[in-house]
């Protein structure tokens, strides 16, 4: 089965928002939030969800940004100081493991190819299944219930 390689987001586009206030995160369509419990808050940075009391920005992202009709964006949280997650080929985080997981196939030209709800345990199967899809180019993995996007999933090869 083809291995692969989980990308978080990089930590860099959304450091500068920390820096503005209320009214023009608000001015932005984002808010600032602190985190009550101590899952419901995963930052697409470092894949890791909050911890409680720590500040999180809420913020829509386009993920999938194409000329297809499956352009995508959505909501995503993003925790102050995170680091992007440099994960191992294969490695899939503690916290995906107990989720229900969507999984969303891609051609280069941007259009959905296929799409699947997994149990978080049976992410690697799955993601390792779809790559042997000649076609996939990408893949998205999004929050089966609620539908946020999460990360993207890659072929290890692939750079």
């Amino acid at each position: 089965m083809p291995d692969f390689r989980l990308i978080a987001l990089p930590a860099e586009p959304f450091a500068p928002l920390f820096r503005l206030d209320d009214s023009e995160l608000a001015a932005r369509g984002m808010r600032r939030c602190t985190a009550d419990a101590p899952r419901g808050y995963p930052c697409r940075v470092s894949l890791v969800d909050a911890a409680v009391d720590e500040e999180v920005l809420l913020l829509p992202f386009e993920h999938h940004a194409t000329t297809s009709p499956y352009r995508s964006s959505g909501p995503i949280f993003v925790r102050r100081n995170a680091e992007q997650a440099r994960l191992a080929v294969n490695e899939i985080p503690d916290g995906f493991r107990r989720k229900l997981l969507s999984v969303r196939a891609y051609a280069a030209d941007g259009d959905l190819l296929v799409a699947e709800v997994v149990a978080g345990d049976a992410l690697e199967r799955q993601l390792s299944h779809f790559l042997t899809i000649p076609e996939v180019a990408l893949l998205h993995l999004h929050h089966a219930r609620h539908g946020c996007y999460l990360c993207r999933a890659e072929r290890a090869n692939a750079g």
